[in-house]
C-alpha cells in the first residue's frame, strides 16, 4: 500500500476536522475533540467469512 488510508471521520466525536499526526502512519488527531487515534490494517478475511466471531455466546 503506497497511499495513506485517511478515515472519514472520527470514531470518538464523529467530526470531520482530522489532521495527521507526528506519531506514524495511521495516526489522526481530531481537532473537534481533542483526540488522537491510530488505524491499524490487520489483513484480509478470508472468502465467506465476515470477521466476527460466532462460536461466542454473550450471556451463557
Amino acid at each position: 500500500m503506497s497511499e495513506r488510508a485517511a478515515p472519514f471521520f472520527c470514531p470518538y466525536c464523529g467530526d470531520e476536522d482530522l489532521r495527521p499526526d507526528e506519531r506514524g502512519h495511521g495516526a489522526w488527531d481530531c481537532v473537534a475533540c481533542g483526540r488522537a487515534f491510530q488505524l491499524k490494517f490487520l489483513g484480509l478475511l478470508a472468502p465467506g467469512t465476515t470477521g466476527v466471531d460466532t462460536t461466542r455466546r454473550e450471556g451463557i
